[in-house]
C-alpha cells in the first residue's frame, strides 16, 4: 500500500467521475438508511465522518476494551472515508449519507487474528448490517472464515473484499488472498485513474471488477486527510456503490433486493478494459450504466 500525505489539498472528484456516482447522488440518493460494518483497524474521529452516522462498533483487538474501536492505524478510517464521507472542501465518499458499524479487528500495527475476523463478520450478522466492507486479506484459507462469510450471504448482505496486492501485472501469474478468493464474496481489485489496472492488483479467477484504487483521497489520522494506494482503497468504492444501489432500488422497486440480485445489478454496472479477465473481472465500476 502506497501512502502519500497531501499538504496542498485541492478538491478530488475524481473517483466520482469515473464511478459515475453523481448519477444518484443527483437524485438525491446519498446511501441514506443502508449500514455498512467496516472490518478494519476501527475509526479514528473525523469532522467528515459525524458520531450520529455510526450506529455502534466493537473491538475484536487486545489493544483496548470491547467498546473502544478507536483507530491508531488510520486505514480503517480512511477506508470509512471513501464509503461515505461528507462532503467537504476537498472530496466526498460514495455514499455519504449511509451509517457504519465499525468492527475493529486490526491493531495499530495492522496485525489481528483469523478469529477476530470471524467474531466480527458473526457481530455484523447480528446487527442486521446490509454491506460487509473488508479492505483487509491473508494467504491462509480458514473453513471458519468461509463459513462466517456464507451466512452473511445467506441473510442477503453482500460481502466486499479486497483482491490484494501482490499483482505482478501480469495476467497469467495468479495472486489469492483470502476472504477475496471466496466465491461468495464480491472480490474487487484496483484500477487506475487512467483507466488501467493497478500493476499490484492481484490477477485471478475470483475477481468480480476492479474500481478506483490508484493515489485515492480520503480521511486519515488527526482530522487529516491522506492519498493511500491499493486494493483495499477500491474495495470501499465498492461499497459505497452498493449502498447507493440499494437505496435507489428500495425506491424504485419498493423492496429490498437480495444478495444475488443487488450483485448481479452491480455487475451490470461495468465497462470492460482491454486487457485479460484474471485482471479485471467484468470490468471496472461505472454506475451510468445503470441507466443503459
Amino acid at each position: 500500500m502506497e501512502c502519500k500525505l497531501i499538504d496542498a489539498l485541492q478538491m478530488d472528484m475524481s473517483m466520482l467521475s469515473i464511478t459515475g456516482a453523481d448519477i444518484f447522488y443527483n437524485r438525491g440518493i446519498t446511501g441514506q438508511n443502508v449500514t455498512v460494518a467496516v472490518i478494519d483497524t476501527g475509526l479514528a474521529q473525523h469532522e467528515a465522518i459525524p458520531s450520529n452516522r455510526i450506529i455502534g462498533g466493537r473491538n475484536f483487538t487486545s489493544e483496548g476494551t470491547i467498546d473502544d474501536y478507536t483507530d491508531f492505524n488510520g486505514h480503517g478510517t480512511h477506508v470509512a472515508g471513501i464509503i461515505a464521507a461528507e462532503e467537504n472542501r476537498y472530496f466526498r465518499g460514495m455514499a455519504p449519507k449511509c451509517k457504519f458499524l465499525i468492527l475493529k479487528v486490526l491493531d495499530r500495527n495492522g496485525s489481528g487474528s483469523s478469529d477476530a475476523l470471524v467474531r466480527a463478520v458473526e457481530y455484523a450478522v447480528e446487527q442486521n448490517v446490509d454491506i460487509i466492507n473488508m479492505s483487509l486479506g491473508t494467504n491462509v484459507d480458514d473453513p471458519s472464515m468461509r463459513k462466517a462469510i456464507q451466512k452473511a450471504v445467506a441473510k442477503n448482505i453482500s460481502v466486499c473484499c479486497a483482491a490484494g496486492n501482490s499483482g505482478d501485472g501480469n495476467a497469467s501469474t495468479m495472486e489469492s488472498d483470502y476472504p477475496g478468493a471466496y466465491e461468495e464474496v464480491i472480490c474487487v481489485g484496483a484500477m487506475t485513474k487512467q483507466y488501467s489496472v493497478a500493476p499490484f492488483s492481484n490477477s485471478n479467477r475470483f475477481v468480480d471488477l476492479v474500481a478506483p484504487g490508484k493515489d485515492i483521497l480520503s480521511t486519515y489520522l488527526g482530522n487529516g486527510y491522506v492519498s493511500l494506494s491499493g486494493t483495499s482503497m477500491a474495495t470501499p468504492v465498492v461499497s459505497g456503490a452498493l449502498a447507493l444501489l440499494l437505496q435507489y432500488t428500495k425506491k424504485e422497486f419498493g423492496r429490498r433486493l437480495s444478495e444475488a440480485e443487488l450483485y448481479g445489478l452491480l455487475i451490470k454496472c461495468t465497462k470492460t478494459l482491454k486487457v485479460e479477465r484474471s485482471l479485471q473481472g467484468n470490468g471496472y465500476l461505472s454506475l451510468i450504466e445503470y441507466d443503459k
